[in-house]
């Protein structure tokens, strides 16, 4: 049955199977096309560390748009010359572990606290096993770890817990060291590497274990070479069961909710059948790939709203939906009766212990329930739910209060609503858009985005951070991203002469990051903030023209646009308007007579502002507005709509007494 009428979303591409296609990409031999890639925090990581060993990826589309990889070959990484930085990704950092260890790679990978807070040993122990040589360079089991070479030689590994990261951990390093490798687990645990190797060439096999469990091998020999992927990733089912779930908890009468190019692969969907013992209507609409085990089955998911009962989860089935058990432990709370969860201790060492934290919540908002040793016992009801939850820098966490806090009659808010960006970027949106009165989880989530564009010296930078205070907002200086560029290549010592023929694998290499914080945007370059280096003679003059560059702001294009995502935004610049925000709530058009724009650019760097100077820099700036106008890519130009201010007779509070209340009557209800 085909629901037409019913509202149809889409959620991010799957973040397993970006992961393993950006990794298996970049030793592939020749180029691999991806489409679909999820743009989140935790690809970013396995993205850039392989940048820093030599790979050319481009930077991942927001809006998952394809992308092309030139494979370097199975043994064509470089040892890289700095620590891999593997964010809060434990995917990236035990799945390299893995490869580098078999490709005798040495590098140091390391990632934030809550990364550093969590087990390796499970990794690396049976690594060492088969040959792998591994240096604790801090705490023990604890990243930072230096993969210290070794010989990765053939074996069979039984693992006593099942685990896709490890498995594909034993998997890639048998793949890159050229051995066969077997892995025995408990029971199944997710299959997207296997079906990824099959799919470039490898001969893998898998089946019941003689001596219980299940057996995965790495055929030998193994292959040389792996052919490149053509590979559009589906939609990722973990994120697609939040939306699911707000399907089934409205209220009676409200239509379905389709969720459309969901992955379906049964490793991953084991939610389905919990979620139909609790009495859940839902649909697989359009299945395609069901049966090929070198793909990804993919489908449309349509839920219906639904009474549901608490259920026992437990035993062989967790494996299946271990992502899941937060949201079922959300569901659990609407659910008639009582939702008992065991044999998931695995959720103590995910990017959170998810059942403290779980159980912790769910009490803080009006829910009864206790803490297991190896899970929880949620008690439903149907009594309105309030308070504020703390995510534990976690983004399932975040979700699945989400959820709950946009069923009518709830009022939750969680502290923390930028890190779903780790797995659904414009998550808060599209649950928006799923026709639901959605509770808003943070006082800026829907805060607007404030462009202010104009001519060099019209104060720019300047007003928009006080704008910015004045409003509760973040600021981002844009000029700042482009003195970061400048920097960091002059650093690298490559010189002003070959900026323009930069090849966009150079401008990727730069690590180039957005740390929000309180009041704004910390640059992190290479993982160091510049500070004051962003500001020396030598920059400010090679900033221009870096700014001018095609290739350099489309680098910087999808970094800038990735802020939307925390709302309450005043961003300024020469194209924040028309090119990066042109769908901004409020756009400004700053400028000022030639002589006043020269006599501040004077006061600000502290040189003298006498009539002889102030002529040679109004002269200065002169010939700078007629390069940005004639600029072929971004040229100067008011925006759209955007509302010209001319600040010549202002002083600075009245510039920004104005801009303040242009923004608070244009957007009253997003402030």
């Amino acid at each position: 049955m085909n629901h037409t009428g019913s509202p149809s979303l889409r959620v991010p591409g799957d973040k397993s199977i970006s992961h393993r296609a950006l990794l298996l990409g970049g030793i592939a031999e020749g180029e691999s096309f991806l489409e679909g890639l999820l743009p989140g925090a935790d690809c970013q990581s396995t993205a850039q560390a392989l940048r820093a060993m030599g790979v050319e990826v481009p930077g991942l589309s927001a809006r998952g748009d394809e992308i092309r990889i030139r494979g370097r070959g199975l043994r064509g990484l470089q040892s890289p010359e700095r620590v891999l930085d593997c964010g809060n990704s434990g995917t990236t950092a035990r799945l390299l572990l893995g490869l580098l260890s078999g490709l005798s790679i040495e590098a140091v990978l390391d990632g934030d606290p809550s990364l550093r807070s969590r087990p390796m040993r499970r990794v690396t122990g049976p690594l060492q096993s088969l040959g792998a040589r591994f240096q604790e360079e801090g705490e023990a089991d604890r990243l930072p770890i230096r993969t210290a070479g070794g010989s990765v030689h053939a074996g069979t590994i039984r693992l006593a817990i099942a685990s896709a990261q490890v498995k594909s951990a034993l998997l890639l390093a048998g793949l890159a060291a050229g051995v066969g490798i077997t892995v025995v687990e408990p029971i199944r645990s997710r299959d997207h590497t296997e079906r990824m190797l099959r799919r470039m060439g490898v001969q893998v096999s898998e089946g019941n274990d003689p001596e219980g469990g299940w057996r995965v091998t790495l055929e030998a020999p193994v292959v040389a070479a792996l052919d490149p992927l053509r590979l559009r990733i589906p939609g990722d089912f973990s994120s697609a069961a939040f939306l699911l779930a707000l399907g089934l908890l409205r209220e009676a009468g409200a239509g379905p909710l389709r969720i459309a190019d969901v992955g379906l692969n049964p490793t991953r969907t084991g939610l389905l059948g919990v979620l139909g013992r609790m009495g859940a209507r839902i649909e697989v609409e359009s299945p395609k790939g069901v049966d090929d085990p070198a793909g990804e089955p993919v489908g449309t998911v349509v839920a219906y709203p639904s009474p549901l009962r608490g259920v026992e989860v437990e035993g062989e089935e967790i494996p299946a939906l271990i992502d899941e058990i937060p949201l079922i432990a959300a569901i659990a709370a609407r659910a008639e009766g009582t939702t008992i969860i065991r044999d998931a201790g695995e959720l103590r060492v995910k990017e959170s212990d998810r059942i403290s934290a779980m159980v912790g919540n769910l009490r803080s908002v009006g829910v009864d329930a206790e803490e297991l040793p190896d899970g929880l016992v949620v008690r439903g009801s149907p009594a309105p739910l309030s308070g504020e939850v703390s995510c534990h820098h976690d983004h399932r966490i975040a979700m699945a209060f989400g959820v709950l806090g946009a069923l009518p009659g709830n009022d939750i808010r969680v502290d923390d609503p930028e890190v779903v960006s780790v797995s659904f970027p414009g998550f808060w949106e599209v649950l928006a858009g799923s026709r639901v009165a959605v509770a808003d989880p943070h006082p800026t989530e829907r805060a607007p985005i404030v462009t202010l564009d104009g001519p060099a010296g019209s104060g720019k930078s300047t007003t928009a951070r006080e704008v910015a205070r004045r409003l509760g907002f973040r600021h981002l200086d844009s000029g700042a991203l482009y003195r970061a560029i400048t920097w960091g290549l002059m650093r690298r010592g490559v010189p002003e002469s070959e900026w323009g023929a930069l090849a966009p694998a150079t401008l990727q290499a730069l690590d180039l990051r957005l740390d929000p914080v309180p009041d704004g945007f910390r640059i992190l370059l290479e993982g160091e903030d510049p500070g004051d280096a962003l500001r020396t003679p030598e920059v400010t003059r090679g900033v221009s023209k870096m700014a001018g560059l095609p290739a350099v702001r489309e680098r910087l294009l999808d970094l800038q646009r990735q802020v939307r995502e925390w709302g309450g935004v005043v961003a300024d610049g020469r194209d924040m308007g028309t090119v990066v925000f042109p769908d901004a709530e409020v756009k400004i058009f700053l400028t000022a007579s030639l002589e006043e724009r020269a006599r501040r650019r004077l006061l600000q760097e502290d040189r003298p502002a006498g009539p002889r100077e102030t002529i040679e820099e109004a002269a200065r700036i002169e010939a700078r507005d007629r390069a940005d106008r004639e600029r072929a890519v971004s040229p100067l130009r008011p925006a759209e709509h955007a509302v010209p201010l001319d600040t010549s007779g202002l002083t600075f509070e009245e510039q920004v007494d104005r801009i303040v209340a242009l923004v608070r009557e244009r957007a009253p209800a997003r402030e």
